[in-house]
């Protein structure tokens, strides 16, 4: 892959996402799991440590968002992974672990833990390790957006490199009150 300047971060860091991805789905598919996604790992180690739980409450364990979560639980109801249920309340859905999933686990923490030990190996050739990395990220863009930091970055910038765009591009960073 090209890293040169026209090569955004975002894509850069879209294929290293990617890359990795990829290679836990092959260590999964060589695991006899063809059809299980790496994405899915999480939720399950999540159910099979707290018991049911609600969308909301695997989102905040994993990480992602509540639709994020929701399209993950539908893909892993779908494959009889896991069972749905209304809570006390109408809009909320308890996520129960199925027994075919029960009996995957194993095989789902063989791989978690094989993972772990390919990160570890990785962050070894790292300036520093990745998860680090993107916890720093993670706070920093928390902190200031990275949007609030293009208009800084325009307003210091002189007029040929922004020209008549610099309204625009510093418009709507104000820090929220």
């Amino acid at each position: 892959m090209t890293t040169g300047p026209e090569v955004g971060i975002g894509a850069r860091l879209r294929a290293a996402v990617d890359a990795m991805d990829a290679g836990i789905a092959a260590a999964l598919t060589d695991l006899g799991l063809s059809d299980y996604r790496p994405r899915f790992s999480s939720i399950v180690r999540v159910l099979a440590r707290s018991g049911p739980c609600s969308i909301g409450e695997l989102a905040e364990a994993t990480g992602v968002t509540h639709s994020a979560a929701g399209q993950t639980v539908n893909e892993l109801r779908v494959r009889g992974l896991v069972s749905i249920e209304r809570g006390t309340d109408e809009r909320r859905r308890i996520v129960s672990l199925a027994e075919s999933a029960r009996e995957l686990l194993p095989v789902i923490e063989a791989e978690w833990a094989a993972t772990a030990g390919a990160m570890a190996s990785l962050d070894a050739e790292l300036s520093v390790p990745l998860g680090t990395f993107a916890t720093e990220l993670t706070a920093a863009l928390s902190r200031r957006s990275f949007r609030q930091r293009i208009g800084d970055a325009a307003e210091a910038m002189s007029n040929d490199d922004v020209g008549a765009y610099r309204s625009a591009l510093t418009a709507g960073t104000e820090e929220p009150t």
